[in-house]
């Protein structure tokens, strides 16, 4: 059996240029960091845009479904913060929330007022903007890092 207990500098361990190489390259992934606040951001205000254009009574329906879509929205900026080398190939899932969020007025919503669907059409663009983003970072990530 080899001896593979180490004592004294770490330095000398035989697979310190492999844990360099793997740490850089974790570390690498990481070109939109500053597109996971926003995200969030936009979810959180999805969830609660019923009660802040008091419209929780007229679209019922609209307030449960933008409750559900600003949590779902946040989780994924959640997982973009915690774990970005998995998370951003569902950075299509989000370009595909927000195109939903636009047409969901229409669909989800009984005879909606000019205010929400402009308030579903705007978060629904700026969450289709930010996937985009986020693919885009992705893809141009993938092409650079080689893979072993």
């Amino acid at each position: 059996m080899a001896n593979v207990w180490h004592r004294g500098d770490m330095s000398t361990h035989p697979d310190v240029p492999e844990m360099r190489e793997r740490y850089a390259r974790m570390l690498g992934g990481r070109d939109v960091a500053l597109v996971d606040g926003p995200v969030f951001l936009v979810g959180l205000y999805c969830a609660a845009s019923p009660w802040i254009l008091h419209y929780t009574t007229s679209q019922p329906a609209l307030m449960t479904h933008n409750l559900i879509m600003g949590i779902a929205i946040g989780l994924l900026a959640l997982g973009f913060t915690r774990a970005p080398e998995r998370m951003y190939g569902l950075s299509w899932a989000m370009c595909a929330l927000g195109v939903w969020m636009i047409i969901a007025p229409w669909i989800v919503g009984s005879a909606p007022d000019a205010g929400v669907i402009a308030n579903n059409v705007v978060i629904g663009a700026l969450a289709l903007f930010l996937g985009l983003v986020c693919a885009a970072s992705a893809a141009s990530a993938a092409k650079s890092t080689p893979r072993p």
